[in-house]
């Protein structure tokens, strides 16, 4: 029987790895997603985005007109730091001892999803997930539910930032409001679709809300502007919430939604679905859902009940690994290191991993829409995307390795004692070591979890 230990690295980590045991019981698991919060590494506003926003301000407005060469300079730096955000990401979640944190950073990250957009855009998402996610990784939801809504990349892209109350001081002007956010809040975000909201609550979220708001180059991150805000009082879900001189009444319907009974049940689905199954027992979701209310919201509550769920077992290799998941999964099976993938160069990083991604059909930081990326195999168990594995198997992932792993290794490491006995007749017998590597790392046995 599969140990505990590599039953919960395949199911809800990111595989096993020749350089570390993982985590040896559930309590241990969950003591290891502390190591997923922000570190030196982090990106900010502040630091990261501001200043560089603000110099391309600059440069547009200078008198004669934009200085071009220095935009162009501006620019690839810009890039240049966007792209180091997969970088710092892949990196972390391949050096991830117990791996569950760095899969819960890519899990909220997805569910509260932002777009990386254009090149500023970029920087700003991944800013997103180390102020907003990273931080309340182990603490209560509706804490994380309150840093991502008001998170100045999520304003932004929920376009939150042209929504103005109609009867404020700026929207007796002419401008109006827009409800994205609010319905991203309740309906991806909170209580769920067909949760039994109405349009209205929608409405009148949406002119809650206006007042948040974002401006790139005169702030650091989202801020309350009462001249924007639609005054008077509104009622959301059957509550009435009074509009006040700051943004109180935004941050306790946020607590309200985080902490209504339809948003317990839509994140432990969620959760199941993630890690366990696409159609997950209805006994482990009741009990994720029981946690979530009982506990407040409490996450580690939520992880312990998941890593101690006997399900994981019962439906092995019931869930087909994203690209993300796959490529961190055979990067940390054949013994690379963080300090490997951080040493790429950009063109290397780039062609290699986030290029190996693409052609599995996930393009970094570009999901559909902010409903984030697909979890049923449907979507990734395709005919492209299964050749695309296959052809980053053999083509670029032998230009990752130093020199080739031994595939006979490289089948107890990455698959421990779930390795069927077909694959394990099957990797001594091929007729090199690129070939036994590639029958491992295209059989169901590693595409599933």
């Amino acid at each position: 029987m599969l140990s505990y230990p590599q039953l919960a690295a395949i199911r809800l980590g990111y595989g096993l790895s020749p350089l570390a045991d993982p985590p040896a019981d559930p309590q241990a698991l969950v003591r290891s997603v502390g190591s997923a919060g922000p570190d030196a590494r982090s990106f900010s506003m502040a630091r990261d985005y501001r200043p560089h926003r603000i110099r391309n301000h600059d440069l547009n407005q200078r008198k004669g007109g934009p200085d071009r060469p220095a935009l162009k300079r501006l620019r690839e730096t810009v890039r240049d730091l966007g792209m180091r955000a997969p970088q710092v990401r892949i990196a972390r979640a391949v050096d991830d001892r117990g791996g569950f944190g760095e899969r819960l950073v890519q899990f909220w990250a997805d569910h509260f999803t932002v777009v990386t957009g254009n090149l500023f855009d970029a920087v700003a998402s991944a800013a997103f997930v180390d102020e907003a996610i990273r931080p309340h990784l182990a603490g209560r939801f509706a804490d994380l539910m309150l840093a991502a809504e008001t998170h100045s990349r999520m304003i932004t892209y929920l376009d939150q930032v042209q929504s103005v109350g109609p009867n404020s001081s700026a929207g007796k002007r002419g401008r109006g409001v827009n409800e994205n956010l609010a319905r991203e809040m309740i309906e991806l975000h909170s209580l769920g679709a067909d949760s039994g909201y109405a349009q209205a609550d929608v409405r009148q979220l949406a002119l809650l809300l206006t007042g948040l708001t974002f401006r790139p180059v005169r702030d650091t991150g989202s801020f309350f502007n009462k001249a924007w805000a639609e005054p008077g009082s509104f009622r959301v879900l059957g509550k009435a919430y009074e509009r006040g001189d700051d943004d109180g009444a935004i941050r306790q319907a946020i607590e309200d939604l985080a902490a209504h009974d339809a948003t317990a049940r839509h994140i432990a689905r969620k959760l199941a679905v993630h890690f366990v199954a696409d159609d997950p027992p209805a006994e482990l979701v009741d009990r994720l859902a029981g946690a979530f209310r009982d506990s407040g919201g409490d996450l580690p509550t939520l992880y312990l009940v998941l890593a101690e769920a006997p399900e994981l077992r019962g439906c092995f290799r019931q869930k087909v690994r994203q690209p993300l998941d796959y490529i961190v999964a055979a990067l940390r099976a054949c013994g690379l290191t963080g300090a490997d993938v951080l040493a790429l160069d950009q063109r290397q990083f780039t062609n290699l991993v986030l290029g190996g991604m693409a052609l599995m059909g996930q393009r970094w930081g570009r999901p559909r829409g902010p409903d984030g990326w697909p979890e049923d195999a449907s979507a990734w168990a395709t005919a492209q995307g299964l050749a695309g594995r296959i052809d980053w198997t053999m083509r670029l992932l032998p230009k990752l390795l130093p020199e080739p792993p031994d595939p006979r290794a490289v089948l107890e490491t990455a698959l421990g004692d779930s390795a069927s006995e077909v694959l394990r007749r099957a990797v001594p017998r091929a007729e090199s070591p690129a070939e036994g590597l590639a029958l491992i790392l295209a059989s169901p046995d590693f595409n599933r979890r």
